[in-house]
């Protein structure tokens, strides 16, 4: 202690040894406390602006906008200026607070230094960072990305949908693509898909730009979608006029290659109007559409269908939307939720509808109630009536016509999964006076054919497994009942229980309403009673098992139009059919009815008249057919008559309206008068030649160019040995090969002829004439013992010695030899076979060799069904021949 000394110095020459005593300096000690509070004032002016720039940032974030890049930096450092104030101000009211020498000096006067330094330099960053302020301006509105992903859910079997519209945008002739399918298909998922890819895949492409379209165009609509992806749609935008915007569009997208992308089109839509440049297809358009015909419209280079989903991918998809936990609840509901993901029919739509509906459905009763509801009255399953089938309704909508929309309800009539002859439908479709365009019957079969396209075109029919028929999607035609039994107009006016296997007619009482009635497809047996039917104009009982009609069945059925009785069991029709006084379409068809009762001469309207494949039919009251005047059609093809056929022919030829016949002819002088006849052989479209005696030769020349003539049957002729056509030509110079040729390319041929079966003509050798008939798609030859060969290759003379280019069978469908122990060869060459899809031969040992090489039927998924014998000693063409059709054969027993 002894050794420290004291030594006792004025404050201010304390400060002086250490600091230079300037003014500037001085101040940092003595305006602390003012400084501190000055700039804790100053930084709360500076929290102030920050928030209300940080208030305009987020609202500018809300609209989708992007901060400036000077206004994130400027908040970021008023942030961390406001840290560091806050931490100083902190430590400078402490050191205020911590005085000495007198109230002056601090204890530590060089911190209290420091510190005063470092308040003065953040008032002026404070300052500083005030007069930097952004202006009203702090953000901007970015381009869209190049692509956009969409959103989209868990889809099922989008694998090779995706792959092919994909191979097809870059296909460098395709530049416009149409998508088109019923509704619920996935066609929006399928588009939204391929816009997803373009967000994963490298491409060339400036900008993928998608746009929503709907029923209701609205082309400024459109503009602002293709907009929001190539410009910015603000309000300058907003405020331009359609025809600036168009050209706006126009001015960017002509410098650009891009991807345009429209959903939902139900119309032409004009993309100059919108302002979409396509001048070459480097660029790519691809839209959705119910409508076929929309893609015509559009001149798409490329149309793909969007079909349903096979049915491991609908099971698949179903099991997705049910969940496992109800799948595993109890071991019935899998095999009876199979059942309820059948009746989807594979539409997507309707399987992620009905397995949402059912995944609380645990208990195998519930399942059982559903699949019940679902195949009686769909529109009551919960989702389909208030979701599924109006949005397919806007299809049947938007039909051009009252009549197209009645033509569509009408094929709601049939049983699910039914093909529909297109002309046995638009024969009903006249006889109920839809087709009344024009007074002659071709002209109205002609509309007919237009609707058929129609509707196919805007996916509410569908193409049948051959040309000549149609079927109904199952879930289009509960839709179709749905509109037709419970909605608009047509409400309750059908009664519809086709396919139910009824075994009892529905109630008496139930028969008063309704305008249409079909029980096809039961098994109802008798149906008795006399139902009070003032509206009925169509009833439908084909294939119902029926047995008896009582006499007074048809009594009170007085604007009945089209009647249907066809493949039923009954063997006479009731005395009370006379009281139908308005019917126009009457099908007796393969039923067993012996004879016609003459109370049908009271038919008087009668204009069709199908009475085909009636086995049993033995009698036809003399004059009953002259004496329905109004006939257009009589179809009496392959039906059993022992009466005279020669007569029946002078009765058609009084028929003044006929206009098709199909016919059987069971004498050579019966077909010698019908030929003779230039009316009844311009009207002939099916005929039988059955049973004739006594003729070796049968001359057809007469026969080529009729233009309805589509099928013939020649049966249990056996002393015929041959049908005889004109092979003589004219000029010295002209070889028959050539005209053969010529003959088969021009009018002078069986153009029309589609349909052929011969059997039981023991004597034939050949049917070379049918070099004649380009078109046939079917051949079916059996039991025709001497039979050599299909095309005789004497009869062609030249054209088989040199090989020349004669291709008949181009339009082959199906073939079927049956029976035929002499038949050697059925063609000299290999035939292309476009269309071909089956070969049947069955006890034609000699026949060793097809008419087929790699390149016969290309594309085609052809079956060739036979003996396995008769398969190994097939003889082929070359080991590429064999190698493509070997793995087609499929064998059928000995």
């Amino acid at each position: 202690m002894g050794n420290i000394c004291s030594i006792s110095l004025p404050a201010d020459r304390i400060v002086s040894c250490f600091w230079d005593g300037t003014t500037e300096h001085a101040n940092y000690l003595r305006k602390l406390p003012e400084n501190l509070v000055e700039l804790g004032t100053a930084c709360e002016r500076l929290r102030e602006l920050r928030n209300d720039v940080k208030r305009k940032v987020d609202i500018a974030e809300r609209e989708q906008l992007q901060p400036l890049d000077q206004v994130q930096g400027w908040l970021s450092r008023v942030e961390t200026l406001e840290t560091q104030v806050t931490q100083l101000i902190g430590d400078g009211t402490e050191e205020v607070e911590k005085k000495c020498l007198g109230g002056c000096c601090p204890r530590h006067c060089r911190t209290r230094y420091k510190l005063g330094k470092r308040v003065a330099r953040k008032l002026k960053e404070v300052d500083i960072l005030m007069s930097q302020r952004p202006s009203d301006v702090v953000a901007e509105r970015l381009p869209s990305p190049r692509v956009g992903e969409r959103p989209s859910q868990a889809t099922v079997g989008m694998n090779s949908r995706i792959g092919k519209v994909w191979s097809s945008l870059h296909q460098e002739q395709v530049g416009i693509i149409g998508l088109y399918g019923l509704g619920g298909v996935g066609k929006t998922t399928l588009l939204t898909q391929i816009n997803n890819v373009f967000t994963k895949r490298t491409n060339d492409f400036d900008f993928v730009i998608w746009a929503t379209v709907s029923k209701n165009v609205n082309l400024e609509n459109i503009q602002d979608d293709i907009w929001k992806t190539i410009g910015f749609c603000d309000d300058k935008w907003k405020s331009k006029s359609r025809d600036e915007k168009s050209t706006s569009i126009w001015r960017v997208l002509s410098e650009k290659r891009f991807v345009l992308l429209l959903d939902d089109l139900w119309e032409r839509l004009d993309l100059s109007d919108v302002g979409v440049p396509f001048q070459n297809k480097k660029n790519k358009i691809a839209f959705t559409t119910r409508s076929e015909e929309v893609c015509a419209q559009m001149e798409a280079d490329k149309k793909i269908k969007v079909e349903g989903l096979t049915w491991t991918e609908s099971w698949e998809l179903f099991r997705m939307k049910l969940g496992e936990d109800t799948l595993d609840f109890h071991p019935e509901i899998p095999e009876l939720a199979q059942a309820v993901a059948q009746e989807c029919c594979g539409l997507p739509l309707v399987l992620t509808t009905m397995g949402r509906a059912m995944a609380c459905k645990k208990t195998p009763e519930e399942w059982k109630y559903a699949i019940k509801v679902l195949q009686s009255s769909a529109s009551k399953f919960p989702g389909m009536g208030d979701k599924v089938f109006p949005l397919l309704k806007y299809s049947y909508d938007c039909l051009p016509t009252e009549v197209s929309r009645s033509c569509f309800l009408y094929c709601s009539l049939y049983p699910e999964d039914y093909k529909m002859s297109k002309l046995s439908l638009i024969s009903r479709w006249i006889c109920e006076g839809f087709l009344d365009e024009f007074d002659d019957m071709e002209g109205a079969q002609n509309q007919g054919y237009n609707i058929i396209g129609t509707l196919i075109h805007a996916c509410l029919l569908e193409e049948g497994d051959v040309d000549y028929q149609v079927k109904l999607h199952d879930v289009i035609r509960d839709m179709a009942l749905w509109i037709a039994c419970e909605t608009g107009k047509e409400q309750d006016k059908f009664l519809v229980q086709a396919g139910r296997t009824l075994t009892e007619a529905p109630e008496v009482a139930r028969w008063t309403g309704p305008k249409r009635i079909s029980l096809m497809y039961n098994q109802i047996g008798k149906l008795r009673g006399s139902p009070n039917c003032p509206n009925l104009s169509t009833l439908f009982l084909e294939n119902s098992s029926l047995n008896m009609i009582t006499d007074g069945f048809f009594q009170f059925m007085p604007n009945l139009r089209v009647l249907d009785l066809s493949y039923n069991s009954i063997t006479e029709l009731p005395r009370g059919i006379s009281n139908l006084v308005s019917l126009q379409y009457l099908n007796l068809a393969r039923t067993n009815i012996k004879e016609l009762p003459i109370e049908l001469k009271n038919l008087d309207k009668l204009k069709c008249l199908i009475l085909f494949s009636m086995l049993q039919l033995s009698s036809i009251p003399e004059q009953l057919i002259s004496s329905l005047s109004m006939l257009q059609v009589i179809d009496m093809f392959n039906s059993r008559i022992s009466d005279d056929s020669e007569a029946l022919v002078q009765e058609f030829e009084s028929l003044k309206y006929l206009r098709s016949l199909g016919v059987t002819i069971t004498s050579a002088s019966a077909f010698k008068r019908l030929l003779s006849s230039e009316k009844l052989r311009s009207c002939i479209s099916a005929l039988c030649l059955k049973n004739f005696n006594g003729s070796s030769s049968l001359n057809l020349t007469s026969l080529n160019n009729v233009k309805r003539f589509r099928n013939l049957h020649i049966s249990n002729c056996s002393s015929l040995e041959d049908l005889e056509i004109d092979w003589a030509w004219e000029g010295k110079e002209t070889t028959k090969s050539n005209y053969l040729n010529s003959k088969v390319s021009s009018h002078n041929s069986f153009h029309s002829l589609g349909w052929l079966r011969v059997e039981r003509c023991s004597r034939l050798k050949d049917l070379t004439w049918l070099v004649f008939a380009p078109n046939l798609k079917m051949l079916i030859i059996s039991d025709c013992d001497q039979m050599q060969e299909v095309i005789g290759t004497g009869k062609c003379g030249e054209s088989a010695k040199n090989g020349e280019n004669l291709s008949p069978f181009v339009k082959l469908h199906e073939l079927r030899l049956v029976g035929l122990p002499q038949l050697k060869s059925i063609f000299w060459n290999a035939l292309p076979f476009i269309y071909l899809n089956r070969i049947h031969v069955r006890n034609c040992p000699l026949l060793k060799k097809l008419p087929l090489c790699a390149n016969s039927a290309k594309g085609n998924r052809i079956v060739i069904a036979g003996h396995k014998k008769w398969w190994n000693e097939v003889e082929w063409e070359d080991e590429a021949t064999q190698n493509v059709f070997v793995p087609c054969f499929v064998p059928v027993g000995e």
